[in-house]
């Protein structure tokens, strides 16, 4: 705590608890930063700290007073749970109403990303927005080729002002087929290319629902799905997959927007999948963290409340729908067209989970860094709503990245040295997520973020990339990994994410993970190693200099005897 300057409260004698064990509490003081909550231990010999970022806080409840004075409970969106008692009733109100004014701030500029500065200068900042280009990746796919070229037509973001600036579209496809297919479709998010798979020719693309209502059609749109299938020579058809229940898509028909008619679009075979909306969703993750908090529980109370929650069915729900995108695209040779209703949640878990399946590239490091900037970021994902960085309406707060993430580990977990990441990676981001310590994911779309972001604020991409030794999966084989992935999605193959829900709980065993430990023994052999070569390297050199000398005193001996004659 010595290089945090400024606290705004300072309060001393604060137990914090363990909620798993009955162990003695720890007894030290708590800081309120104006960016951090830190708790000190001051009860032990050795220092403990304990540090929590204003914005991962979620929610702060008063409880009761009891015997050792007045509980105050933080529940954080990382899922890092801590319950303190504070001694005075004045000061447990102060700290209670302190942290919801800084966990929930008014607007965007007050976040901690605004604040943050790892003493860069302008250079290095800018140049770490620079350090992922999604627009990077179609080129590396093999765009533009004959069938697929990037067009510029929303570089002012008036086509669409949620998506990225530039997009990948069918060769054929006319300027006034694009405009009119963006008219036609919610909030103008027109079909546009995802993924393109060069062994099949066959492309994940995705777009919004489309304005149809109970009879409505439009000749662009319809044209704009025939360009699409036209591009892929392999195949006479092209799936379009709802992502939504048909009960829910057929609700919106009566609103005027709704699904594609089948009989308007040639040669289309349409599917719903059934992943249910972001409201489904919040609730299943609360009842999922309640069968967290149980102390004690019976295996029927927690198997039975595992089950209520439903998390693991959606789950295994997103996961059903990228299985079936990656088999389209990969055994059927076929393209596929993907939406949910406005196409920033559901379609963007689908279509990661696709490429990751179709692509190995996804699988490494720098690649999964690529995926979610082009498919989560610069496609219009609304992290300020759905991750609740600001006051705003709580029923915009939803999970939808964190299941992308559980998924991700889901597949890891089948493929062990299918991955180059492990799951430290995957915990350390959805920590970025919710900290708004770098602007990535910070605003809703691109546009946001060009505005008012890429300016004041740090990318979290090169901070990554830059401990990167901490995220190696020891068991991955890149010759392993260039195939397509076919994970079973029977039940028995979903798991509970224990490193996710429960990583904070010190009170749960085991902690030390053997991946962790058979990834610390191969950095301790590669700098034994390095350690050798510079030994090596020093005998070496001191060799050679031994035989120079040698060689000289050799060469002078003659002389020197000569002129003792």
């Amino acid at each position: 705590i010595n290089h945090v300057s400024t606290y705004l409260k300072l309060v001393e004698e604060v137990q914090l608890l363990d909620r798993y064990t009955a162990k003695k509490p720890a007894i030290g003081t708590l800081y309120l930063t104006a960016t951090h909550l830190i708790f000190v231990e001051t009860s032990c010999n050795t220092r403990k700290e304990t540090w929590i970022i204003h914005h991962h806080i979620a929610t702060v409840e008063k409880l009761p007073l009891t015997g050792t004075g007045y509980p105050l409970n933080i529940s954080c969106k990382n899922f890092h749970v801590v319950h303190f008692v504070i001694p005075s009733e004045r000061y447990c109100q102060d700290v209670y109403h302190s942290l919801l004014r800084l966990s929930q701030p008014a607007k965007l500029e007050d976040l901690f990303a605004f604040l943050y500065n790892p003493k860069q200068d302008e250079d290095d900042r800018r140049n770490g927005w620079g350090f992922i280009d999604s627009a990077m990746d179609f080129k590396r796919m093999g765009l533009p080729n004959e069938f697929w070229e990037l067009t510029d037509l929303n570089k002012n973001y008036e086509l669409c002002s949620t998506y990225h600036s530039e997009l990948g579209i069918p060769k054929t496809a006319r300027k006034d087929t694009v405009l009119g297919s963006a008219k036609f479709r919610s909030r103008g998010r027109l079909p546009t290319l995802s993924y393109y798979h060069k062994e099949s020719n066959g492309a994940i693309c995705r777009c919004s629902q489309p304005l149809s209502g109970i009879s409505a059609r439009c000749l662009e749109d319809e044209e704009m799905l025939q360009a699409i299938s036209r591009a892929n020579p392999n195949s006479t058809f092209m799936y379009v997959v709802d992502t939504r229940p048909k009960l829910n898509a057929m609700a919106n028909r009566a609103a005027g927007k709704g699904y594609e008619n089948a009989d308007n679009y040639s040669n289309i075979r349409f599917q719903f999948v059934g992943i249910e909306n972001i409201h489904v969703m919040r609730n299943s993750l609360q009842k999922l963290l309640e069968v967290c908090a149980m102390k004690s529980p019976t295996m029927s109370d927690y198997l039975t409340g595992l089950e209520n929650s439903g998390w693991l069915r959606h789950i295994k729900a997103v996961m059903d729908a990228g299985v079936f995108l990656a088999k389209a695209v990969a055994d059927e040779k076929a393209s596929v067209l993907v939406h949910c209703s406005d196409g920033w949640d559901r379609t963007a878990q689908v279509c990661s989970l696709a490429s990751i399946l179709l692509d190995n590239f996804y699988r490494t490091i720098k690649g999964l860094m690529v995926l979610i900037e082009k498919e989560w970021i610069s496609m219009g994902h609304k992290f300020t709503q759905r991750c609740g960085h600001v006051d705003g309406d709580p029923k915009e707060v939803s999970p939808v990245f964190t299941q992308f993430l559980e998924c991700v580990w889901n597949l890891m977990e089948q493929y062990p040295c299918g991955f180059e990441y492990n799951e430290k990676y995957l915990l350390e981001i959805h920590n970025h997520v919710y900290s708004c310590q770098f602007g990535n994911f910070i605003g809703n779309c691109q546009r946001e973020r060009e505005e008012m972001l890429k300016e004041k604020t740090f990318s979290v991409w090169p901070f990554l990339w830059e401990n990167r030794q901490q995220y190696i999966n020891p068991l991955y084989k890149c010759s392993l990994g260039r195939e397509v992935l076919r994970p079973s999605t029977l039940p028995l193959n979903f798991k509970f994410w224990c490193g996710m829900y429960n990583h904070f709980d010190k009170g749960m065993q085991p902690k030390q993970s053997i991946l962790d430990h058979l990834l610390t023994i191969i950095q301790k052999r590669v700098e034994g190693e390095k350690k050798m070569t510079d030994f090596q390297r020093v005998i070496a050199h001191t060799s050679k200099n031994m035989q120079i000398k040698e060689e000289t005193i050799i060469q002078l001996a003659p002389t020197a005897g000569s002129k003792q004659i």
